[in-house]
């Protein structure tokens, strides 16, 4: 099992940044793409980055130029940089993992439990 905490929700302005963390534990071999999600009151969660163990990267149209992924390897965190906030970013912000491992080898997807992102006018 793969364990993924967020960090660094929170309050903003309108233009302001915010600095997500998501931390892996547990059985964490074999990670592989990691990427963030969010999900907006009454709609459906959506992609909002990814990344590959080789960095990788792909976004989601609307926060190409304002967020970045990144992620560290050795300790088994990914990041969202998030810069130019707009009131539409307001959403809880997933975390997600896919992990293969297994004989026959299986894809497992992990999220994490969510952070607060509120961008206010």
């Amino acid at each position: 099992q793969v364990q993924l905490v967020e960090s660094g929700g929170g309050l903003v302005q309108v233009g302001g940044s915010l600095r997500l963390s998501c931390v892996a534990s547990g059985s964490i071999f074999s990670i592989g793409q990691m990427g963030w999600y969010r999900q907006a009151p009454g709609k459906e969660r959506d992609l909002v980055a990814t990344i590959t163990t080789g960095g990788n990267t792909n976004y989601v149209d609307s926060v190409k130029g304002r967020f970045t992924i990144s992620r560290d390897n050795a300790k088994n965190t990914v990041y969202l940089q998030m810069n130019s906030l707009q009131p539409e970013d307001t959403a809880v912000y997933y975390c997600r993992a896919e992990q293969t491992r297994g004989l026959p080898p299986r894809q497992h997807i992990y999220w994490g439990q969510g952070t607060q992102v509120t961008v206010s006018a």
